[in-house]
């Protein structure tokens, strides 16, 4: 694997990780509908970590989404429940960002919350492995 990509990659990685930090600072703060959106983009940047070791790349979310449970999911490289969960953060987050009457609940914060964590950790241990 050439350098660029494993930069890449880690790149990727801190986003995720500096993203559920602000994520965890936005449900300390109050900020729920924020943490939403938050926890979203870690798990998001921690798949595009994966992708980035693969040289595949994409504009749109839902392609790369698309594209990480094809090639991770449905082949059993990550359990099921990671592309489940990705799917709830997802949604969640178009919720959040785009329907103005939506309201979060400091429960579904961190309940988002902790399936980004959770997915960031299965990318970790993926990684280790195969970085």
């Amino acid at each position: 694997m050439d350098d660029r990509r494993k930069e890449l990659s880690e790149y990727r990685i801190q986003e995720a990780k500096d993203s559920l930090q602000v994520a965890q600072n936005c449900l300390k703060d109050g900020f729920y509908k924020d943490a939403v959106n938050r926890s979203y983009y870690s798990a998001f940047y921690a798949l595009k970590a994966v992708l980035a070791l693969g040289e595949v790349d994409f504009k749109r979310h839902k392609d790369a989404i698309g594209y990480f449970n094809r090639e991770y999911v449905a082949k059993d490289i990550f359990p099921k429940d990671v592309g489940r969960r990705l799917g709830t953060l997802k949604q969640l987050r178009e919720k959040s960002d785009y329907d103005d009457f939506y309201v979060a609940s400091k429960e579904k914060a961190e309940e988002q919350i902790e399936t980004a964590r959770y997915i960031l950790s299965q990318v970790e241990e993926h990684l280790r492995k195969n970085g």
